[in-house]
């Protein structure tokens, strides 16, 4: 790169070896990218390889030649659809191979690309993009056409020929190194989120090179693990079919992260992704690439110390990063150097002058890495892109708005931020956006954000509202990562001589109001530092703080703060307007009380089975036949509590996406009443098997067939199954619950085996001259009696005992810890001491990224008690985890979760799972005290904003009236609660008669 001397003024002040060290440093290697256009290297590997494998999407995959072959139709159709040169297209889908197809299709037909992942995206920014790129063209998947409507929608499916023998022509190729590939729309938070037009040249400058290439080869196997409208997705996806590898595409649970993860050789991620795993755990692993917000060392050095990590920096107007570098263990933590023809410069931010080697100043990114501005923001383009005053080209430099400077080995240090703009949870937060939706709300008349100690604070002026009102008006504009977790209440802002808000003096406010909150337990001689890196034991809030100015608050022994009364997120919540019930009360208590979807089920199976009888019945049947239907009618009861049948039912429910509409997704996720068809078919079973045993009384007593030894055994049968259904009821089952399970269990088991012996011996009194084993397999019936034995065999084959750790958290609950299985969040599994009498169910809690789960036990009863005053080593296991309610929970976009006491326990493993968000409030006397400070803050790390009621502190809460304000101040689709069932039933209705979906177990089956 040729260098161009600029004015000597802009280096006076620079010695004679800054300004060479300047050069040095600052401008990177120039070397000849081998591509001028991305799709350029996918067509010259799928040429060399053309049954190499390009995409995996597990059991999924398509090679580079059919790839090739699919994007050329698709650019083809693009094409003859008047798609011109450097236009765009928005491509609206989820992680599939079709996604892969449409951005090379885009590519080869000279249009840039638009990627939004349907099933994240919100509506404002979809239309937002959707207006600012002036699109008319939209590439979708079936499922999310209705988000598009008004736009010449694209149906993918349709478009791309499925045939191999399909010959499509490469269309002629009119795109040009300059020419667009891709528009990424920032996660701006001021409620226009900025379009980054990025060319050709920007992505092959840093993919088809080292070391933005990661060592990407034919054979290599890439991850793809981002969101496909970030950035860094184009380095995964991009970068993989530049460099002729394979693409891994991962699902959405973290069971099939880890899968896709134990595959491949590279991967490309942010810090906050990799924290749960273990680079032991990943051998096959050889590349590793950070970036997008700061790596902690410890990170760095752990995964340095098993591949090639690399750290790297460079915002989305760079193109994905602009600087690397190589980290080994125990060496300084930076972010490298400029990557081949691309040059950071560390400019005075007044002045814009260079400064002096090891001064800190503004960085500014040149060279190939500068993308084309932004799309339709003229005025905002040229105040963040300017002439390139170091090379002597006519290109632009970047100011990238991080404070940083050069170490002597030539390597970069980031300091931080010098504007207003900062990361939080990885999303870019403007504070100016923040403080606009704060002074929106009513009597505020001024308002600043910042971000203190990595936690988001509010300040306001004067002292006129609520910090709870305050946090909802934010929320309502903002997203959950840009609500303030603090709020500051003042009756004037510090000034500056300049008459500018003193926004040094804020911050020096809020470390003082939180020494006041410490102030009663302990002394601070210190300045707090910041938030510790490891994601071990991180102080983290656990309500809201409100007024400080007002009031004080106490640390607890851990350090995180419990705040008075008068702070609660919650205050004030008896006197909030509870919107009236929908309906009439007769109908709505007939709707949500009486005729619930479990009766319903169980409803509609016992009303088709009595239709039958009584058809049957003036029609006249023999025993034969009934029997038949009783076997049938028992065999149904019965899958429909096999572990494997109840798993398929709530996974084929719970793949719903949370694109569709609510009207649907709230019937899908009813789909832990299914036992109400257990129930029907039982019941309607011993009806049927009471006809049974008349027929066949009357049949003997006119000697037609039916033998004694039959009719003895159907008497005994029909005593058996009585008492499993009286046991059943559920008045009995729940005061009885021990009892239930043991007669329950005997009694099928006992009623299993006649039955097989009545089945034989109603055979053979049918058989006439046909030998015996003839009729028994040629009868259906036969084939049914021996699934249904198989089902309740199944689970114990499974039988076996199990090492556990336990974990005492306190006189009143263990926290037991399994290493032979990792089930999915929502399970339960049942676990016994002594497995031929007792067994309790209990929520398994998985940690993403960690092997085995973990449970927890609190004292309910004689069982319990002897777990947590004497833990085991070993306990009995039987069956696969099994779906409870909480499988739910992917089926919508925000979600309240209500736990009371040990009701954590289900919801832990959502909670850490961190699918979506969730407000979780949590009722219970002295959580901490019971469940322990690492069970309780492991919680509160992965869900800060949660709400804990002390029970014991500030007594019964109104749940129905606290319930509805979460859900309205966190914009929830629905709640879920896990509670007893007096309270869960309360909740639910008083939820679901006010339109607001509510799920909670039920007790009925």
């Amino acid at each position: 790169m040729a260098i161009l001397h600029p004015r000597q003024d802009l280096f006076c002040g620079l010695s004679p070896l800054d300004k060479s060290l300047f050069y040095r440093f600052g401008i990177g290697e120039t070397i000849k990218s081998p591509f001028s256009c991305i799709h350029h290297a996918f067509e010259y590997h799928a040429s060399l390889q053309p049954s190499a494998l390009a995409v995996v999407n597990f059991e999924e995959s398509i090679t580079y030649g059919e790839l090739d072959r699919r994007a050329n139709c698709l650019a083809t159709y693009l094409k003859d659809m008047g798609i011109e040169t450097d236009s765009r297209i928005c491509v609206l889908v989820e992680r599939c191979i079709p996604m892969v197809v449409a951005i090379l299709g885009v590519l080869k037909a000279g249009a840039a690309y638009i990627p939004l992942d349907g099933n994240v995206v919100s509506d404002s920014t979809l239309r937002h993009a959707l207006e600012e790129s002036g699109i008319e063209m939209v590439l979708t998947l079936p499922k999310f056409t209705s988000r598009v409507e008004g736009k010449h929608i694209i149906n993918l499916e349709q478009v791309i020929c499925a045939s191999s023998s399909t010959h499509c022509a490469k269309p002629k190729d009119l795109a040009t190194a300059d020419g667009g590939a891709y528009v990424i729309f920032t996660s701006g938070t001021t409620g226009s989120p900025k379009g980054v037009d990025v060319s050709h040249k920007n992505v092959t400058n840093l993919l088809c090179m080292a070391p933005g290439n990661l060592h990407m080869a034919p054979g290599v196997r890439v991850s793809q693990l981002l969101n496909i409208s970030f950035d860094m997705a184009a380095w995964e996806i991009l970068g993989s079919m530049c460099n002729g590898c394979t693409l891994y595409l991962r699902g959405k649970s973290s069971k099939e992260w880890r899968a896709v993860m134990k595959l491949v050789d590279v991967i490309i991620a942010t810090p906050s992704m990799l924290l749960p795993h273990n680079p032991q755990d990943y051998p096959n692993v050889k590349v590793v690439a950070v970036a997008g917000e700061p790596c902690p060392k410890y990170l760095a050095d752990s995964w340095a110390s098993h591949a090639k990590f690399y750290n790297c920096c460079g915002p989305t107007e760079v193109t994905i990063v602009n600087t690397m570098q190589l980290h080994s263990p125990g060496r300084p933590l930076t972010i490298g150097k400029p990557n081949p023809n691309t040059n950071v410069y560390v400019l005075d931010p007044d002045t814009s002058e260079p400064v002096p080697i090891g001064a800190p100043g503004l960085m500014w990114a040149g060279g190939a890495c500068v993308t084309r501005g932004y799309v339709n923001l003229p005025g905002k383009s040229m105040e963040c892109y300017r002439p390139d005053p170091f090379i002597d080209k006519h290109g632009l430099m970047f100011n990238t708005g991080d404070l940083g400077r050069w170490n002597e080995d030539g390597t970069l240090e980031v300091l931080g931020r010098l504007d207003n703009q900062v990361k939080i949870k990885g999303f870019r937060v403007e504070l100016d956006g923040v403080a606009s939706a704060i002074e929106a709300v009513p009597g505020i008349l001024s308002a600043t954000a910042l971000l203190i100690e990595g936690e988001l604070w509010g300040f306001v002026t004067p002292v006129v509202a609520k910090t709870e009102d305050i946090q909802a008006a934010v929320s309502k504009v903002q997203p959950y990562y840009a609500t303030p977790t603090r709020i500051l209440h003042l009756n004037e802002f510090p000034k500056t001589e300049n008459g500018k808000i003193d926004k040094r003096k804020l911050q020096q406010a809020a470390i003082d109001s939180q020494y006041r909150e410490s102030g009663s337990v302990k002394t601070v001689s210190e300045p707090p530092t910041a938030l510790p890196s490891s994601p071990g034991h991180s102080p983290v809030p656990e309500i809201a703080i409100g007024d400080h100015c007002s009031s004080a608050s106490t640390l607890t022994k851990t350090g995180i703060p419990f705040t008075s009364k008068e702070e609660l997120a919650w205050a004030g919540y008896e006197d909030d307007d509870m919107p009236n019930k929908n309906q009439g009360r007769f109908v709505r208590n007939l709707r949500h009380l009486i005729f619930t979807l479990y009766r319903r089920l169980f409803g509609i199976v016992f009303v088709i089975n009595m239709c039958i009888f009584i058809w049957l019945c003036t029609k006249g049947v023999d025993a034969q036949r009934v029997g038949g239907l009783v076997i049938v009618n028992l065999f149904s009861a019965v899958l429909m509590r096999q572990e494997y049948v109840v798993n398929s039912f709530f996974n084929t429910c719970c793949s719903v996406p949370p694109s569709w509409p609510l009207s649907i997704r709230r019937v899908c996720a009813r789909v832990y009443h299914i036992g109400g068809l257990h129930s029907g078919f039982a019941v309607s079973g011993v009806i049927w098997f009471i006809l049974f045993t008349g027929q066949a009384t009357k049949q003997s007593s006119n000697h037609d067939k039916i033998s004694i030894p039959t009719l003895t055994m159907t008497y005994i049968i029909l005593v058996f199954l009585i008492g499993v259904v009286f046991l059943a009821y559920p008045t009995f089952r729940s005061r009885q619950h021990n009892k239930f399970e043991v007669s329950h269990r005997f009694l099928g088991w006992a009623a299993t085996a006649m039955v097989w012996c009545q089945f034989v011996l109603l055979a053979n009194d049918y058989k006439g001259y046909k030998a015996l084993g003839y009729c028994l397999t040629s009868d259906p019936h036969f084939w049914l009696l021996c699934i249904l034995t198989t089902s309740i065999i199944l689970p114990w084959l499974r039988l076996r005992k199990v090492p556990v750790h336990s974990e005492v958290l306190s006189r009143h609950a263990v926290r037991f810890h399994f290493e032979y299985t990792t089930p999915i969040a929502g399970s339960f599994t049942r676990i016994s001491d002594d497995p031929l009498f007792e067994w309790h169910g209990f929520a398994t809690v998985p940690v993403p990224g960690k092997k085995g789960y973990s449970l927890v036990v609190s004292r309910a009863g004689d069982w319990t008690a002897k777990q947590i005053d004497n833990p085991p080593t070993h306990l009995w296991i039987r069956g696969v985890p099994t779906f409870g309610v909480l499988r739910i929970v992917p089926l919508f976009r925000r979600l309240v979760v209500v736990a009371t006491g040990s009701g954590i326990g289900p919801c832990a493993p959502v909670i850490f799972e961190q699918r979506v968000p969730i407000k979780l409030l949590w009722t219970s006397p002295n959580v901490r005290e019971t469940f322990g400070d690492n069970f309780v803050d492991s919680i509160l790390e992965k869900s800060p904003d949660a709400v804990l009621y002390d029970t014991r502190k500030h007594g019964k809460p109104d749940m129905v009236k606290l319930t509805y304000r979460l859900v309205k101040e966190f914009d929830a689709e629905a709640v879920a609660i896990i509670s007893n069932r007096k309270l869960t039933e309360k909740v639910v209705y008083g939820m679901t008669s006010r339109g607001i979906p509510a799920f909670g177990a039920i007790w009925d089956s």
